[in-house]
């Protein structure tokens, strides 16, 4: 067992508790805003589609932009990268709050803007991925990974809430505060100090900018995490429904999302909390192949509840087990990374799970359209349970990780 004592020893790097509270600023900003964005876009259309609408217009940029990103990563500084990206994503924000005070926001200025938003935010990942391995050894990586979780998900918990309780007054406050605190983390970002392992960048080609894709086909461990994620969230996104639970099955309100937003959040934050002291010792790809399917059952049970306080324990445990699978693949991508790679790896990773989440959106939208809420959020969690069982068949190698690797690949 790892003591707290550990753990504060961790938290005496600046550089980590920097990254920490910037983490925290833009998760916490991160779900407000998605309160905010699903709860106005069903008010100006009531419609499932435009919030499937709104998960493939954030999608479609970490698509065709990722790549790019991942090789300016390797090649440039990382910080300065984030720092760019979510000042222009607080410029964007703070737009929004322009438009919806002044009263010009319709549903195709509403996406559009939300499009731009996601162009900023593809900017964002691949670096603050790559940024955890500079400022921490490779021994107590897994355990500052589920510390950064842990702190993570309090703010995803809080967010959510008081998104929901600050829509009451209308969309502007809300996107005010995000706007601000988006600035707060680039600021943040951009003091860390950082110890980048020396390497000499490759010539800028075509066979670089793919280098990522080239090296994760060459590892099955990555492929087969990554592509878990891909399909398994892919099909189990039944959160992009939520507005529609809260304002037409559950009949809770805005505040009432806010309250089922967080559910998953806290049990992650439990979740990661307990591995942050208890880090992963043995049996990891097992765990992460179990942790999964819990979250495909977690998906069925929330789509068939008709009570408040089921849908709230289902989603709890989604978020719980979701986090297990995050830390380990995370965990295992960046170790088995090496650092020259990890910005185009990490921006590989960024489009598995863009994929998995705003094209998750999008497909849980257009189901539901097609066949109903319910219906579509129980597919979800069926599909998701099948991808797992067909993962264990085609990337039988992950079953048989038990420990981390601490030594340099």
């Amino acid at each position: 067992m790892v003591s707290t004592k550990d753990n504060s020893t961790l938290l005496k790097n600046n550089s980590l508790r920097r990254l920490m509270v910037a983490r925290v600023s833009t998760n916490f900003a991160y779900q407000m805003l998605t309160i905010a964005i699903g709860w106005q876009m069903y008010s100006l259309t009531k419609s499932a589609f435009y919030l499937g609408l709104v998960g493939l217009v954030q999608f479609l940029p970490m698509l065709f932009l990722s790549l790019f990103v991942g090789h300016a990563s390797d090649r440039y500084d990382r910080r300065k990268i984030i720092t760019l990206s979510q000042t222009i994503q607080s410029l964007f924000i703070l737009i929004l709050a322009f438009g919806s005070f002044s009263g010009w926001i319709t549903k195709e200025r509403f996406l559009l803007i939300i499009f731009l938003i996601a162009v900023a935010h593809s900017f964002e990942g691949p670096p603050m991925q790559a940024l955890l391995p500079n400022i921490v050894s490779r021994e107590v990586f897994p355990r500052a990974s589920a510390l950064m979780s842990s702190v993570s998900e309090f703010a995803v918990i809080v967010g959510p809430a008081v998104g929901g309780i600050l829509y009451s007054f209308g969309p502007t406050l809300i996107y005010a505060l995000v706007g601000t605190l988006y600035l707060t983390s680039g600021t943040l970002i951009s003091q860390i100090s950082i110890k980048k392992e020396e390497f000499k960048p490759e010539p800028a080609s075509i066979k670089s900018l793919f280098a990522g894709i080239s090296f994760i086909k060459s590892k099955p461990i990555i492929l087969g995490a990554i592509s878990l994620d891909l399909f398994a969230v892919l099909f189990g996104g039944a959160t992009a429904l939520l507005p529609i639970y809260a304002s037409s099955i559950l009949m809770i309100g805005s505040f009432g999302l806010g309250v089922l937003r967080s559910a998953p959040a806290i049990g992650a934050l439990l979740m990661s909390a307990y591995l942050a002291k208890n880090p992963l010792k043995h049996n990891v790809g097992k765990t992460m192949f179990t942790a999964v399917i819990f979250f495909g059952i977690s998906t069925i049970v929330f789509a068939l509840s008709k009570s408040v306080i089921i849908s709230f324990l289902a989603l709890f445990v989604l978020g719980a087990s979701d986090v297990i699978s995050v830390v380990i693949r995370s965990t295992l991508v960046q170790l088995e990374t090496p650092d020259n790679m990890r910005g185009r790896v990490s921006s590989v990773n960024m489009i598995f799970i863009g994929t998995s989440n705003q094209l998750g959106e999008f497909e849980s939208g257009t189901t539901a359209a097609l066949f109903g809420t319910v219906n579509a959020a129980f597919i979800g969690g069926i599909g998701t349970i099948i991808v797992v069982l067909l993962w264990m068949k085609l990337f039988p190698s992950i079953l048989h990780v038990d420990k981390f690797q601490t030594s340099k690949p």
